[in-house]
């Protein structure tokens, strides 16, 4: 199963293919028609792949032999090999699809309903996050007479004051930055279909303008913001930026400016976060920039509380 949207790589699990046409067709409706974001779409998908492959190798070749044995016994393997937000994501993936299945009358129940998950609570993220002093000497150290330099600087510029998520970041037009009020402005299309509209802060403006001006992109307001370049040209492509690109360029920026701490590229957003609050921003605010439906996800990207845990181990003085 394959388009723009959805990847399953392979064959059809065999279990799909003993249920005939109507059970391939619901499963691929499940993709297509319930989940509208790619990235949920793709681990999904992979999760109930990998799910149907394990229970083939286990004598449960259709649907309806899966049992919440299977499910439990799968789990449970998962769980020695992964960290439990994922294995969490997986149980929820394979339940959704199954749940799907028995609505489509495919399956008699849904042998995910009953199996429970592995605990997990957590008040702290694991984003890496740069101190407002190593942010700026990774931007400061960026190289700005190529346009490349001019590209990267702005991108993450983008993502550390607006805390923008990556994808949103990368799938921006030309016209989702421009005017008003005097100010430039900026258009995110964010996770959920939401749109998110904020002013630009003066440092970001600047990368901004200096990008769009030095790559001729004002006539062309349809073009991805962010591009790659040609090879062997130092010209844009035309081609949006993949978001795996992204984050190479991240790794050799910050290799680049002598950053230790290891970043991705949900830590700009992370780091913006934590500066934001640190200059007295409120919680409420910083979750409605970062688009986030509940402060508590806001909270996991807060630490403001790792400068007070490092000050009180330091009191242990030996």
């Amino acid at each position: 199963m394959s388009n723009n949207q959805i990847t399953v790589t392979g064959p059809m699990p065999v279990a799909l293919l003993a249920g005939g046409a109507k059970a391939q067709s619901k499963f691929l409706e499940f993709f297509t028609a319930q989940i509208r974001n790619v990235n949920t779409r793709r681990s999904y998908a992979k999760a109930a792949v990998e799910f149907l492959g394990w229970c083939e190798q286990r004598g449960a070749r259709s649907l309806n032999a899966i049992t919440p044995i299977h499910v439990s016994g799968w789990i449970e393997e998962l769980t020695g090999a992964h960290a439990a937000p994922t294995v969490k994501q997986r149980l929820a993936a394979v339940r959704h699809l199954f749940d799907w299945l028995v609505i489509g009358q495919v399956m008699d129940a849904n042998p995910a309903h009953s199996v429970r998950g592995p605990k997990h609570s957590r008040k702290r993220g694991k984003t890496p996050v740069l101190s407002p002093e190593e942010a700026r000497q990774l931007l400061d150290s960026i190289p700005t007479d190529t346009l490349i330099g001019k590209r990267d600087r702005a991108l993450i510029g983008l993502m550390t004051y607006t805390f923008a998520r990556i994808g949103a970041a990368s799938g921006m037009a030309v016209r989702d930055v421009y005017p008003q009020n005097r100010r430039l402005w900026v258009r995110l299309h964010e996770k959920g279909g939401k749109q998110v509209e904020l002013p630009c802060h003066h440092t970001l403006e600047s990368y901004l303008d200096d990008y769009i001006e030095a790559a001729g992109l004002k006539e062309d307001p349809r073009a991805p913001l962010f591009q790659t370049i040609k090879r062997g040209t130092g010209r844009l492509s035309g081609t949006p930026l993949p978001q795996q690109d992204a984050h190479a360029m991240i790794q050799r920026r910050a290799i680049a400016a002598g950053i230790s701490t290891a970043v991705c590229n949900h830590t700009f957003r992370a780091t913006g976060i934590t500066a934001y609050l640190k200059n007295g921003g409120t919680l409420e605010k910083a979750a409605n920039i970062a688009n986030h439906s509940s402060t508590r996800t806001t909270q996991l990207y807060d630490r403001r509380s790792d400068d007070v845990s490092l000050d009180e181990i330091e009191r242990i003085l030996i």
